[in-house]
């Protein structure tokens, strides 16, 4: 496509896209004709990227390191692992500019979820919207003069674009529909931008305003896509999937020549291409931890799995011009050390117990039992303040469980649950029939664990961010439809509103997510989906051995409390055998009386009378 198309004045080039608002992928669309005086846009004959002199192929992260998410950079074997941005505030979603000079990114620095541009040469940070709804996940047109984001507009996710230096002067958006709609990733071709929409990844065709704009490409209903990226040519697209009942979760590609269904690269949940478009660097998610991996197409591993220091929030892998020496605002961020987040205080037992602990009264806090080991209140208390800051209210104040007594029983298979060790703790799950938590599915090869989000109190944009996931209805089962009761639930409609990742911010605190147990899509109870548990590394025998003896874990029968003012058990007595009736003895008779003979009668037997039929 010439370039010169795109430097078209910016109202001009808007009508040429995006023709009039679209109602949304999943409706009807009226085609308007274009003005008159706008010119028709050619396609692309070849893609040739334009890479400067100075320019060379870095990773750019962003990820949470003490349970605020930083930008870093790292170039492999030349560079290591740089922290680029720092603060009390997420900066997340980087994107490469075309030229490979700055970096768009999301940041709620100022309170609000705002688009941001970072130059590489000079660390300078410019604000690019100021809104009190969110806006991240900038992407940006091959020729750098337009962005498209993903905005919350309307209690709902829309994909919008705007111009790159003002996006929200003359912004369109380019979807309007129920659905969430978010992670746009514009093509090389500069025709078409990919996203996802309720789980689904979308292509839409900017050449095109009737109601065939929007295709469809993954057609998974029991999976969820993510992460949409081109490759550098525009050949391909690749997306990230999580499978919850048929096929591999993992990285697809999708190639847009032939008309054939993505194929399976290999594990991972956010791709990115290098320059040459011949390798995938990806994260491959584990439970409660994260590694990092790069792939050959083939789905050859080009290096192993290589530990990754917290959860991810953007990656980009592209050449970007970095200055020889790091300006003086990068290395500030380089140097600074983040505090730990919480330190245990705490004495063990030394009378009659070597290496046992006690237990902590939780303060004001509402459970059956609440009181946690004396190496595990600072990190709940620690997580319980930084929750009540992200969310606005204070939601583990009231907890399904806490500590449970050796003496008591749980549900049945929860006989070695981390409840009894006193490191785990249950948020109270009445929250989500309140509409106040939602739990997102992720199954790790044959088992399930779930994020829980809860709901910000502050629905004006200061705190949390809307939801992209669609979460995992577990009630659902009880609507009489087999195949929902099979899988244990449904999908869940996108919920509207702001909403803090808690599984995310609890794992910064030490705290992990617990599996749901196998039998948990016909066992309500099993999916144990807001249990949290401080481990440290022990195994569940070790972590009660610090607060019980070990003649008390083999005793094979649970050992029940001695009532306080124990009482003799009186001896049975004998019940006295019934005595035997005597029978009646028969009255002799000097002569004996004749028995009456039978009279016959022609009396015909009574015949039963039929019931009444009532009409």
């Amino acid at each position: 496509m010439p370039k010169s198309f795109f430097r078209l004045p910016a109202l001009i080039l808007i009508l040429v896209i995006l023709g009039i608002s679209i109602l949304g992928c999943s409706q009807q669309i009226t085609p308007t004709s274009a003005p008159e005086d706008t010119p028709e846009p050619t396609a692309t004959e070849e893609f040739n990227p334009v890479v400067p002199r100075n320019a060379e192929e870095l990773v750019i992260l962003s990820f949470e390191e003490d349970g605020y998410a930083h930008l870093f950079a790292y170039i492999p074997e030349a560079m290591p692992l740089t922290r680029l941005t720092a603060g009390d505030w997420d900066d997340i979603t980087p994107a490469p500019s075309p030229d490979g000079e700055k970096i768009a990114f999301a940041s709620n620095r100022l309170g609000h979820w705002d688009l941001y541009l970072l130059d590489l040469t000079s660390g300078e940070t410019t604000q690019l919207t100021d809104t009190p709804e969110y806006e991240g996940a900038p992407t940006w047109s091959p020729d750098g003069a337009f962005i498209a984001y993903e905005a919350y507009r309307d209690e709902n996710l829309e994909i919008a674009i705007g111009s790159a230096d003002d996006p929200l002067n003359g912004e369109v958006r380019l979807t309007n529909s129920p659905a969430a709609d978010h992670s746009p990733a514009w093509a090389p071709g500069g025709r078409q931008i990919a996203f996802i929409s309720n789980g689904e990844v979308f292509l839409a065709d900017l050449d095109r305003t009737d109601e065939g704009r929007f295709r469809n490409l993954s057609n998974t209903p029991l999976a969820s896509e993510s992460h949409p990226v081109w490759s550098p040519d525009g050949s391909r697209l690749a997306w990230a999937s999580s499978s919850q009942s048929i096929g591999r979760s993992g990285i697809y590609i999708w190639n847009a020549d032939q008309n054939f269904p993505a194929q399976w690269l290999g594990d991972g949940n956010w791709p990115a291409w290098n320059s040459f478009g011949d390798q995938i660097v990806t994260t491959v998610p584990a439970p409660n931890s994260t590694y990092i991996t790069t792939y050959a197409l083939d789905g050859n591993l080009l290096q192993p799995l290589t530990p990754f220091p917290g959860p991810l929030h953007g990656l980009i892998w592209a050449n970007l011009v970095m200055p020889g020496s790091l300006s003086e605002s990068f290395q500030r961020a380089a140097e600074l050390t983040p505090a730990p987040l919480w330190a245990a205080v705490a004495d063990p037992i030394t009378e009659g117990a070597v290496g046992r602990w006690s237990l902590v009264d939780l303060k004001d806090v509402q459970a059956p039992h609440p009181q946690l080991h004396d190496l595990a209140d600072e990190a709940f208390d620690a997580l319980r303040g930084r929750v009540q800051q992200e969310v606005g209210w204070d939601a583990l104040a009231s907890l399904e469980n806490a500590f449970v007594p050796i003496t008591s029983s749980l549900d049945p298979g929860f006989g070695d649950d981390w409840l009894y060790t006193g490191r785990a703790f249950a948020i109270n799950s009445l929250m989500t029939n309140a509409g106040w938590m939602v739990a997102v599915r992720e199954d790790f090869g044959s088992q399930t664990y779930w994020r829980l989000y809860l709901r910000a109190q502050l629905q004006d944009g200061s705190l949390g961010e809307p939801l992209r996931d669609q979460p995992w209805d577990l009630r659902a089962r009880y609507n009489l439809d087999p195949q929902v009761y099979e899988q244990g639930g449904t999908y869940s409609d996108v919920p509207p509103g702001y909403w803090v990742d808690v599984t995310s911010l609890a794992l910064q605190y030490g705290w992990e997510r617990l599996p749901a147990l196998p039998n948990w899509r016909t066992y309500y109870r099993g999916a144990r989906f807001t249990e949290f548990a401080l481990t440290e590394g022990l195994d569940w025998y070790t972590a009660m051995l610090q607060l019980y003896p070990p003649d008390v874990l083999v005793t094979p029968t649970r050992l029940l409390p001695p009532t306080l003012t124990p009482t003799r058990t009186p001896l049975p007595t004998s019940t006295p055998l019934p005595t035997r009736t005597p029978r009646p003895t028969g009255t002799p008779s000097i002569s004996p009386t004749p028995l009456d003979s039978p009279t016959p009668s022609n009396t015909p037997l009574s015949t039963p009378t039929p019931p009444t039929v009532i009409p």
